[in-house]
């Protein structure tokens, strides 16, 4: 299954919901009042984080300019590369959490790591940063052996629905425009010397029936062995689909580039990818500059170290990808959420252990925290029901087995609300809205249209799109 002004994004979370507000350094965000009776793993994480900082440093930081944090993996434990000149036996062997940084408002950045088990385990860092030390904004790369990003239109605009389609047919168009969707998503599988005929059929279906389409292009891993060859093959092809694409459109440069299905073992990189993403983008504007790019959405992982060299934990990758330069080489940042099994609205109550990829509010963060400079694009955004599917649940998907279809109809419509009022997020796309596939991958458990021929996620939908 699948700008220029620098902004610190500030998340607020609350007991129904999350709002996302925007924070230049000149002004002062107060933080006290998330720390009256936290009621969820992830404030009372960051109020610990906040504690501690003040408690070892002595300051106030009740009021300060911005804070952020993101989801990590400590490889080597929380205390190593945080805590200077500790011994390797000392460093407490907590390898996953949440890093915290906070902006006081002389412009010193302090930064506290807390792990997700146990909020009493929390390393604070002795580097203390300055804001003047943030990065350049956006629009010139930062890697010097990347060419020059062609301009382009971005992707300016108001958020907009979507859902990805097996078929486009009577009455899947219907539903789709009683849900407010604009938007279709396809998805293409190219090889080297395919024409653009599979794509030019995609774009006049979809646009003969009134949508807009984000096509995401894949290649096949067993291509890539000459990689410099491919990225000008690949990048040849989408730049070729892009100047079809005379209604405009977004085309997604690949499909979850992190895990071996969809990219060659042992050489999963996101500074590789940026050179495939670099040059798409630079294909795509010079054919045709109002198409969106929408970089490859991640899979939502943290198998990194259970595989290494087949997975590369999404918020890794994301961070290799913005370390090579890939925000100059994208409109729209790529991201999937799909094994939520509460509403989007929560941010604790999965029973299973916590992962921050089990949640909306914090997958949604693990990617804009990264990127703060670009929109975000759900391009795979759907909940698993079993309900109605006449056979039980793959065992590989039991997590979900206690979803109904009327919680699948409740929280697509949620996260379509949050998504919008966020601020951030300019296309989502519901996985999926007709396929009927149920078995390993149970793709059928994921649709809008039920197998009784109903749609209860339209009407859903239908109530809060504008």
């Amino acid at each position: 299954m699948k700008n220029i002004v620098r902004i610190l994004f500030l998340m607020a979370i609350m007991a129904t919901t999350f709002a996302f507000s925007t924070a230049t350094p000149a002004k002062a965000q107060v933080t006290a009042g998330l720390c009256d009776n936290p009621i969820d793993v992830l404030t009372s994480a960051f109020c610990a984080a906040r504690e501690a900082i003040e408690e070892e440093r002595s300051i106030d930081l009740t009021i300060v300019q911005s804070w952020t944090f993101e989801q990590q993996e400590f490889t080597n434990g929380i205390d190593w590369g945080c805590i200077d000149g500790i011994a390797a036996v000392d460093v407490r062997p907590v390898f996953y959490g949440w890093t915290f940084r906070f902006t006081a408002l002389n412009g010193q950045i302090h930064t506290a790591r807390v792990s997700f088990v146990d909020l009493d385990t929390i390393a604070v860092c002795d580097e203390i940063a300055l804001a003047t030390d943030a990065p350049a904004p956006a629009g010139a790369p930062s890697n010097p052996n990347l060419p020059a990003p062609v301009t382009g239109a971005g992707a300016a605009g108001t958020f907009e629905l979507g859902g990805h389609v097996n078929g486009l047919g009577t009455q899947t168009v219907s539903n789709m425009q009683t849900a407010g969707m604009t938007w279709v998503k396809k998805q293409l599988r190219f090889r080297v010397g395919d024409s653009t005929g599979q794509a030019e059929s995609f774009i006049a279906d979809a646009n003969g029936k009134g949508f807009k389409l984000l096509l995401g292009i894949v290649g096949y891993t067993d291509e890539m062995a000459n990689y410099d060859q491919y990225i000008q093959n690949y990048a040849t092809f989408v730049g070729q689909v892009a100047a079809k694409m005379t209604s405009g459109g977004a085309i997604e440069i690949w499909n979850e580039p992190n895990i071996d299905r969809e990219w060659p073992t042992g050489r999963i990189s996101g500074a590789e990818y940026t050179r495939l993403l670099a040059a798409s983008y630079n294909a795509i504007k010079s054919a045709n500059p109002n198409v969106i790019v929408i970089s490859g959405a991640p899979a939502p992982t943290g198998a990194e170290a259970a595989y290494p060299g087949a997975v590369v934990n999404d918020d890794n990758f994301m961070r290799q990808m913005r370390d090579a330069g890939a925000t100059a080489y994208m409109d729209c940042l790529g991201l999937h959420y799909n094994e939520g099994i509460v509403s989007p609205t929560q941010n604790s109550g999965d029973p299973r252990s916590y992962y921050p990829t089990q949640y909306f509010s914090s997958m949604f963060a693990r990617g804009a925290n990264i990127f703060p400079d670009r929109p975000v694009c759900w391009t795979e955004l759907g909940y698993l029901s079993g309900e109605g599917m006449g056979e039980p649940i793959p065992s590989n998907f039991s997590w979900a087995e206690n979803v109904t279809v009327a919680q699948q109809a409740q929280w697509l419509a949620e996260a379509a609300q949050l998504s919008r009022q966020s601020g951030r997020v300019r296309i989502m796309i519901i996985w999926n809205v007709n396929f009927e596939i149920w078995g390993s991958d149970p793709m059928g458990g994921y649709a809008m249209m039920r197998p009784n021929g109903t749609c209860p996620a339209c009407a859903s939908l239908d109530a809060v799109m504008p």
